[in-house]
């Protein structure tokens, strides 16, 4: 007798449940998606004790005739994917058939659907179908899912708190909201509301409804394409960060998606304009032909493989960084008023306790004196972008570079900072933060310039290493030659060095040769050229800078400001932070009660 059997259909789903099922918000996932790809521009999405009592999903799509509606619950079936060849290019969000049946197998579930003609009523308990009766012939679905893992005590055990699983719920909503602008979206939890978005097609306004307008005012358009692939969105200034990776949210044709290797060259766009610790707030919607990418990685629909991934990835590093070059980047301190804490929207997050960091809001940029578009707190976001529609639309494209103003110091304040002034307002610089951003554009350039000489070493350094970072060394030993250390092998395990690279400091041979060797050490796993001379150049910058509470002369304080003004980038240090903040002469005057 064969030992082999072919499992019953409620057994299969409940094991299909388990990649397609995880939580509660993967049950919302597969139902707001199925309510998108139905053609729907209006969903409403209700919980209740965040999902495990009530998942309900009410849209206006296409509906389903009784037939389907049937056919729905069995598994692998689907009106998406017809044949094969449909499999390379994927256009609608789900695909797999498996959700229904896997939803239905762990909870107990009540369909109402309709073509606009006779309705359909259908409920399923643990998979079973308990009843089929006509309905009301409202065009569209809505679904209901109860008790979500009843029969499956053991998953139900291991989810999360209700307060993390309402969140997630409250995350995946919010990225479909950006996903789909057109669309209005209506997330009610336990009778109160947490996300109404209007469905007017205008990105920024989800942004504003989700984030507040605090944050939507420091968005910036970006534009990008390639042969391949078009990329749209809005990035944060550096200013507004967040600690997670959470609010990086990539689209691939408006389908949600999850890639280390995308959030990584968003990361790079940034690159020394935010600290490595922080992350910026970007909603970034690829869009390319179907046939260049494969969403069929895992039943989530989350990962995906793209055709000419480096291409991409360089194409939105360099498109966010080019946003960025052309952005005014001095924060200025501004005191909030009354005014703008009643009229601040509510953010969902907030609302829950979810997120319980604070954008560095305080730190606004005043544009208008740069001419720059800013909005005023007031001010409707249709307005906003009615008046700015065209820096908006063109921010990407040809537009003359902002430079740091000129400013003259006065003084220097706890050793540390420098204070300044010109028309405006008042200045105030780090110190050893603008001079590390001068010493790392400095070294970045030495580094990559085979034109830099050598200065012999009076007395040649020899360095003893352990044996794997001798063999490390050794192998990328080129490098440190086109940069014009002369250093060679001597005895076991050591390395003499006779020359070294005009550029380091006189007096820091030692210390500033041992550091980069330590760096091209550190770069072990994934060397290249370019990390190394980075890091390289970061770590130098930083050894070699004026140290807070160190008192400089006034020349001194006029020639760092100087340099600074002709780096590539005066707004910040290598590591991320402000070298400069800036307080307008209103603020003074409203600080002095010489202005209301």
């Amino acid at each position: 007798m064969s030992k082999i059997k072919v499992m019953d259909d409620i057994l299969a789903n409940k094991i299909a449940a388990g990649e397609v099922v995880e939580k509660c918000v993967s049950v919302v996932k597969e139902l707001t998606e199925n309510s998108v790809d139905a053609g729907s521009d209006e969903i409403k999405i209700e919980v209740k004790e965040a999902g495990t009592k009530l998942i309900r999903v009410i849209d206006n799509g296409c509906g389903m005739d009784h037939d389907d509606a049937i056919l729905a619950f069995q598994r692998h079936a689907t009106s998406k994917l017809l044949d094969e060849i449909g499999l390379f290019r994927i256009s609608s969000l789900g695909f797999r058939g498996e959700a229904l049946p896997s939803i239905a197998s762990v909870s107990e579930i009540t369909l109402k659907t309709s073509t606009g003609d006779v309705g359909t009523k259908i409920e399923i308990k643990g998979g079973k179908l308990v009843s089929d009766e006509a309905s009301d012939a409202r065009r569209g679905t809505e679904i209901e899912v109860r008790n979500l893992f009843y029969n499956t005590p053991a998953r139900l055990k291991y989810l999360n708190s209700m307060y993390s699983e309402l969140a997630n719920i409250c995350e995946y909503v919010n990225k479909m909201a950006l996903s789909y602008p057109d669309k209005k979206f209506t997330l009610i939890s336990d009778d109160k509301v947490l996300l109404n978005t209007d469905g007017s097609g205008n990105l920024l306004k989800v942004i504003k409804e989700i984030y507040g307008s605090e944050v939507a005012r420091k968005m910036r358009k970006i534009s990008v394409f390639n042969d391949d692939y078009d990329v749209d969105g809005f990035i944060s200034l550096p200013e507004v960060t967040r600690s997670s990776r959470n609010h990086m949210v990539t689209l691939v044709n408006n389908r949600v998606v999850r890639n280390t290797e995308l959030n990584r060259a968003i990361n790079d766009g940034y690159h020394t304009y935010k600290p490595e610790t922080r992350y910026p707030i970007v909603v970034l919607n690829i869009n390319t032909d179907p046939s260049l990418i494969d969403v069929n990685v895992h039943p989530s629909k989350l990962d995906i493989k793209f055709s000419n991934f480096e291409d991409l990835k360089e194409l939105v590093r360099k498109g966010i960084k080019d946003v960025l070059d052309k952005a005014l980047l001095i924060p200025k301190i501004e005191k909030k008023n009354e005014v703008e804490k009643e009229e601040k929207p509510k953010v969902v997050l907030q609302q829950l306790n979810l997120e319980r960091e604070k954008v560095i809001e305080e730190n606004t940029i005043d544009y208008s004196i740069f001419d720059e578009p800013v909005m005023k707190v007031n001010e409707d976001i249709t307005d906003y972008n009615e008046n700015v529609k065209d820096d908006i639309e063109n921010y990407s494209k040809e537009k003359k570079k902002v430079i740091m103003p000129e400013m003259y110091p006065v003084g220097l304040a706890k050793g540390t900072y420098i204070i300044c002034h010109n028309e405006l307002g008042i200045y105030m610089i780090d110190q050893h933060a603008a001079k590390e951003r001068i010493n790392y554009e400095g070294y970045l350039k030495a580094f990559g310039n085979p034109l830099k000489g050598s200065i012999k070493m009076l007395v040649p350094l020899t360095l003893e290493f352990p044996s794997n970072e001798f063999i490390i060394i050794k192998q990328n030993i080129d490098v440190l030659k086109d940069m014009h250390f002369d250093i060679e092998e001597s005895g076991i395990n050591s390395f003499t060095i006779k020359e070294h690279p005009t550029w380091i400091k006189e007096g820091y041979e030692v210390e500033s040769i041992k550091k980069v060797i330590e760096v091209l050490i550190s770069e072990e796993k994934h060397f290249s050229i370019e990390k190394f001379r980075e890091k390289a150049a970061i770590m130098l910058s930083c050894k070699m800078a004026i140290k807070a509470n160190m008192n400089i002369s006034m020349e001194e304080m006029e020639a760092l400001i100087n340099d600074l003004r002709k780096c590539d980038n005066p707004y910040t240090c290598p590591h991320g932070r402000p070298t400069t903040i800036f307080y307008s002469n209103y603020e003074l005057e409203k600080m002095f009660k010489r202005a209301m």
